[in-house]
């Protein structure tokens, strides 16, 4: 029942792509292909023009494509899941978790697409706080962590493969130093801090269903001998820039996101980087994914994931997709990338959304 209202709540929410499409085989690329797909999209922050910001690239889809194709923005990822299990969606844009939670529950799925960020395949949750004193070292401004084969080390923040907070691409590349209409961008700080101290602390997760915002998070706490349900105080804010908020405004000591989900609030709170301070990080995560149902021709998926390349060679592509979701170039998608995202979950009992 509960997944039938939201796969009702889901398609109430449809929105339809205006751009060139054919229902007529003598149109398309390959004539065993469906006169239409359907596309779906879960937002990892609050964005409430998500919708307006998928259109270009539902639209190029479908005219690269020669078929129609139906951009769809769910509210979380228990609707996409449902959408693609039950072949209402044909392909969707899935975090890690995400799509291993709707593989393991309809299994007719399968990844097609895996983003590239900066040269990167993986990514990696930070640890946030709002107070110096939770560091074991000196809170340096303009620095970023980053996993490193020893361990987190601190590097500058133009070194960082995530784009943070306060950096911004100029002609020569990245640079310090972004402005808004109202002022200028501090820069994101770093300290080092031990995750025991997060014990008996406040801490604004993101939901149960994320990976980095809480699968990866909780296990680490779990393998210091931290309870993460009985030991803190959890929270679950809704959404990566929301634990960013959360920190910020003091509703919770220290806050979990991706890194780094700062830039979120460095329009309205210029001086985020400096007020939310990152101490540590979750292992390496892998990216997320475009994934298709395994109905799907072989051809078609082959022209969506040549279709989706080609755009981001372009101007426009490389705009859209950081817009929507910060994709710098893409690769084949593999099964078992994910094997690591499945042994978490598993250790922490997960097995559905919450």
């Amino acid at each position: 029942m509960r997944a039938m209202k939201i796969l009702a709540a889901l398609l109430a929410i449809t929105v339809v792509a205006t751009g060139c499409s054919s229902s007529s085989d003598d149109q398309k690329a390959d004539a065993t292909w469906p006169d239409k797909i359907t596309y779906g999209h879960v937002p990892s922050t609050e964005q409430e023009n998500l919708q307006d910001q998928i259109q270009p690239f539902v639209d190029m889809l479908s005219t690269s494509l020669g078929i129609e194709v139906e951009g769809v923005v769910t509210t979380d990822y228990t609707g996409l899941v449902t959408a693609m299990g039950t072949g209402k969606a044909d392909l969707g844009g899935f975090g890690p978790f995400g799509y291993v939670l709707a593989k393991q529950q309809f299994g007719n799925i399968e990844p097609l697409v895996q983003a590239i960020r900066y040269g990167a395949a993986t990514y990696h949750g930070q640890w946030m706080t709002n107070d110096p004193g939770l560091c074991d070292s000196p809170v340096v401004p303009a620095t970023a962590l980053e996993n490193g084969a020893d361990g987190v080390v601190q590097v500058g923040a133009l070194d960082a493969v995530a784009l943070q907070v306060g950096v911004y691409f100029g002609d020569a590349g990245k640079a310090l130093g972004e402005t808004q209409d109202n002022g200028p961008v501090s820069p994101g700080s770093s300290c080092m801090a031990d995750l025991s101290k997060v014990k008996g602390k406040r801490v604004a997760f993101t939901s149960e269903s994320s990976t980095s915002g809480y699968i990866f998070p909780a296990l680490q706490l779990i393998n210091i001998g931290i309870d993460p349900v009985n030991d803190i105080t959890p929270i679950f804010s809704g959404g990566h820039d929301a634990s960013v908020a959360a920190v910020y405004g003091g509703d919770a000591d220290i806050g979990v996101s991706y890194d780094d989900a700062r830039r979120s609030l460095r329009k309205e709170d210029l001086d985020v980087g400096e007020k939310v301070i990152v101490f540590n990080l979750t292992a390496e995560v892998p990216n997320d994914v475009i994934a298709v149902s395994s109905l799907l021709p072989a051809s078609l998926k082959a022209a969506i994931y040549d279709s989706i390349a080609v755009y981001l060679s372009t101007e426009e592509g490389v705009a859209v997709m950081d817009e929507i979701s910060g994709w710098t170039d893409i690769r084949p998608a593999l099964e078992s990338d994910f094997d690591v995202v499945r042994e978490a979950a598993s250790t922490l009992g997960i097995t559905e959304a919450g």
